[in-house]
């Protein structure tokens, strides 16, 4: 089982290695395809689309057939997918590209988390699952210096062809190694529409439609454009700026973990986390006289302040009857998901917009970003209010 955990977590580094890498091939994608900002953003967004609507088939994969045949499948999916990213001629392509790679990308972390519902002490599930998010976001660290030494070194088709054949190598390793779980008795069964119709999940669910999507959406999309229209970075800087967060990001996803253990809370762990998050989305919002050093160490704040998403899967998983782990982790996982697919698309409208509207100050359309990610974690919270705190 270790081996096949290793697995899991190698392929969940390969997700969150390509929800952030557009971010640092921004600039060579505009130069050799002509694809504008917005389109980057439709395609980040067609990532995180295609993940959050797989969710639900994910869900029913993991708990009728098993994680292992559910994320091998998957993996050969996104590796094909990113065989039409490499041979993209268009940023259309680029799109569809993106959208195959999500789907490839959706199981992966669902796999680990079930297998930890199922087979660890639900004590040690917010441990088990930050771990995971932090190792896995090595990926996201690889996605910032080392990803541009690469293109510099082999163009981005090369090593994007690569990375296809990292994922669908990882796709044969999980169908070879990956045990699944015994299964659950039929007769505890039920459907997503069971868990919809739990109160004690909808503040839940409301809180993890925002905590996820503001790090993952600059990190992954803006952060690049960002530093290079405002500071004036070069691709370089851009890529150790993408480094700085990613390690933020993997610090507080294992920060997190045995918090709810330690305090004996997961409900105001998440609170107070989503709260500090918004305060440094607002610190870049009033202070747009900020210099790229106090702007960098802000938005690695976003990244460690923001790693609440495996404790919310741990709140959430606590009222999860058994026989609906699988459906149950996947749907709270697909208002995260899905959440950050639509507001990169929203928010790459409102960068299009705001830049039409022809204002001399490049900071101002992301200016107009960070006030809506404000905004947007600020509803949250006041729903999440209502949230029933429960531990194990």
């Amino acid at each position: 089982m270790r081996a096949g955990l290793a697995a899991l977590v190698f392929a969940y580094v390969l997700s969150q290695f390509y929800r952030a890498f557009l971010a640092v091939l921004t600039p060579v994608l505009e130069a050799d395809l002509g694809a504008t900002k917005a389109d980057l953003a439709t395609a980040s967004g067609a990532w995180f689309l295609a993940f959050a609507l797989m969710q639900i088939p994910v869900g029913e994969g993991l708990d009728r057939l098993g994680p292992r045949r559910t994320a091998a499948a998957a993996l050969v999916v996104g590796a094909l997918g990113a065989g039409v990213f490499a041979a993209s001629t268009s940023p259309g392509m680029l799109t569809l590209a993106m959208v195959l790679i999500g789907i490839g990308c959706s199981p992966v972390l669902m796999a680990s988390y079930y297998i930890f519902a199922r087979q660890f002490s639900p004590a040690i599930f917010g441990t088990l699952a930050g771990a995971t998010i932090g190792i896995g976001s090595l990926g996201n660290i690889g996605a910032s210096l080392p990803l541009t030494a690469a293109v510099e070194a082999f163009g981005w088709r090369s090593t994007v062809w690569a990375l296809a054949g990292v994922t669908a190598l990882t796709g044969v390793l999980v169908a070879a190694l990956v045990r699944d779980p015994v299964r659950a008795s039929k007769e505890a069964g039920g459907s997503v529409l069971t868990l919809l119709r739990m109160p004690a999940l909808w503040p839940i669910f409301a809180v993890m439609i925002v905590c996820y999507a503001p790090a993952a959406g600059l990190r992954g999309l803006w952060l690049g454009p960002y530093f290079a229209d405002v500071h004036g970075y070069t691709q370089a800087q851009v890529g150790q700026a993408g480094l700085w967060m990613g390690l933020a990001m993997v610090a507080g996803s294992f920060a997190y973990g045995p918090l709810d253990r330690l305090l004996g809370t997961r409900k105001w762990v998440i609170f107070v986390g989503n709260a500090l998050t918004l305060c440094c989305l607002a610190g870049l919002w009033l202070m747009p006289e900020a210099g790229p050093g106090l702007a960098l160490v802000l938005f690695a704040g976003i990244g460690f302040f923001g790693a609440t998403f495996p404790i919310v899967i741990g709140h959430g998983r606590a009222f999860l009857p058994p026989a609906l782990t699988g459906r149950g982790v996947a749907l709270i996982n697909l208002c995260g998901i899905g959440s950050t697919g639509i507001l990169q698309v929203v928010t790459g409208r409102i960068h299009a917009t705001v830049a039409a509207g022809g204002v001399k100050d490049a900071a101002i359309p992301y200016l107009s970003i960070f006030a809506f990610y404000v905004l947007f974690i600020a509803a949250g919270l006041v729903i999440y209010l209502f949230a029933r705190d429960r531990t194990d």
